[in-house]
């Protein structure tokens, strides 16, 4: 492992992503949230996610067009990503909820055409700081098998739910696989194995190799109910216009709703009772020898604060000296 200061990690990544041909504004958001993965812990959706997107650059057969809004009401809007990464996209997507949400009470916001989305949980955060609850869910290319299957239909398909209390959110996100492309990716980057049960092989037979589910199918989460949610959340996703089986690393749907609880009750009230309920279920008595109950979000802002009161981050050699290379190209 590498271990970088948080300076030098975003530095390094606003430098691949301008080589790769972003511009210095982009280059900073998509360095902003692939930072606060690495902050939150989340290795695969950080600097090695930089290099996955220099590599699908590198690779399309196409450069990317703008980011347009093609249809649009007072409380909706439809945005064709123009293939640009989804996390200037989802940016995009998630600006135009929020204005909406704000003057309207709700917002419904679908983007596709686009890749490569992030942690929901980043744009929910931003939801909550402004006030606003809500729901994202995002259909991707087929790389999860169906409860008792073994052929890929479904994407990884997160779903989150975001709500504003103080100090911290509420947010839950989850994916719907049993463990997800980006930890598949760096896994087959590091020759590391998966874990049992995760995946099938393209004949249809389990496999602790990374390349081979990648061309086969992983596990989905949940079981037949964890399959259901994956369904829907496809359909969510293509709603917005994007495909149900789009090709490679390409296509993907990103569906928002935010809205107002001042449209309902008193929303200062709200979020100070959301607050007392999250402080309630974390008050519940724990099982024996085990740790205290968390509420979602506990874990990533707890890791978060630490990573930045350290300062530093870790990262696999061959991940910095690949994106040290791609930096060298500018």
């Amino acid at each position: 492992m590498t271990t970088l200061t948080l300076p030098d990690a975003h530095a390094l990544i606003v430098a691949a992503m301008t080589a790769c041909g972003h511009s210095a504004e982009a280059a900073e958001t998509i360095a902003d949230h692939l930072l606060d993965c690495e902050l939150r812990g989340l290795s695969f959706g950080g600097l090695a996610r930089a290099l996955s997107i220099v590599e699908r650059i590198r690779t399309a057969d196409a450069p990317p067009q703008p980011i347009r809004v093609v249809a649009e009401t007072p409380v909706s809007a439809t945005v064709d990503g123009g293939d640009q990464v989804g996390y200037l996209v989802g940016m995009r997507t998630l600006q135009l909820a929020i204005a909406k949400a704000r003057a309207q009470g709700i917002a419904i916001v679908g983007a596709r055409n686009t890749w490569y989305t992030g942690m929901f949980s980043y744009y929910l955060e931003k939801a909550a700081k402004a006030g606003l609850a809500g729901v994202i869910a995002g259909s991707a290319p087929a790389l999860v098998a169906p409860h008792g299957g073994t052929e890929a239909r479904f994407g990884t398909n997160p779903i989150a739910f975001g709500f504003p209390a103080t100090p911290t959110p509420i947010i839950w996100d989850i994916g719907t696989s049993a463990v997800m492309y980006g930890e598949v990716k760096l896994k087959a980057r590091l020759g590391e194995k998966l874990a049992p049960g995760q995946a099938y092989d393209a004949a249809g037979t389990p496999t602790l190799d990374p390349a081979a589910a990648l061309e086969g199918a992983f596990g989905v989460w949940g079981g037949h109910k964890g399959s259901g949610l994956a369904l829907v959340v496809q359909l969510l996703g293509m709603m917005t216009g994007a495909a149900a089986d789009p090709p490679g690393v390409s296509g993907c749907g990103l569906f928002v709703v935010l809205f107002d609880p001042g449209a309902l009750t008193d929303a200062g009230d709200y979020q100070r009772r959301v607050a007392a309920f999250a402080e309630m279920v974390r008050a519940t008595r724990p099982v024996e020898g085990g740790r205290p109950v968390r509420v979602p979000f506990d874990r990533s802002v707890a890791c978060r604060d630490e990573t930045l009161r350290r300062g530093t981050v870790d990262v696999p050699e061959v991940v910095v000296a690949a994106l040290r290379q791609e930096a060298g190209r500018a």
